[in-house]
């Protein structure tokens, strides 16, 4: 059986962060696993310092279960250079290459609109953007 991943993603402010990439992604909020009701719950069982509040975290997925789950943490240390691991969001759709490039522009629009920036466009291939807190994603078109 091959491994499952989950990505964390560091933040400043999780909460702040959480509502850009649900929006990126169509992700929800993830329930706490159960028997937990609340992520209150699911957290006291950990023996956490008393400053690692529920607030400082926010865990996201995907509501099909089919990406990947992911958790923003918040670290106390600033992003101080480019991220070694980034996210990739393809957006579907066949075409030509001028319709699929014009749904890429278009994906990053909208991702500006939600808080997103546009770093630079590599080659009518993909965009490359940062998230309201820096951290580096692209903007591409699946293979499909």
């Amino acid at each position: 059986m091959a491994a499952t991943i989950s990505l964390t993603l560091d933040s400043t402010d999780a909460h702040a962060l959480a509502p850009f990439w649900k929006t990126a992604l169509g992700y929800i909020d993830e329930p706490p696993p159960p028997p937990f009701t609340t992520r209150e719950e699911w957290l006291a069982q950990f023996d956490l310092p008393e400053d690692d509040l529920p607030e400082h975290s926010a865990w996201l997925c995907d509501p099909d279960g089919l990406g990947p789950r992911l958790s923003i943490l918040n670290v106390p240390e600033p992003k101080t250079a480019k991220n070694r691991l980034h996210i990739d969001i393809r957006v579907p759709g066949r075409g030509s290459p001028d319709e699929r490039w014009a749904r890429i522009l278009a994906e990053a629009d909208r991702l500006v609109r939600a808080g997103g920036t546009v770093l630079r466009e590599d080659d009518r291939h993909h965009v490359v953007m940062a998230d309201p807190e820096g951290n580096e994603f692209c903007v591409g078109a699946s293979a499909a």
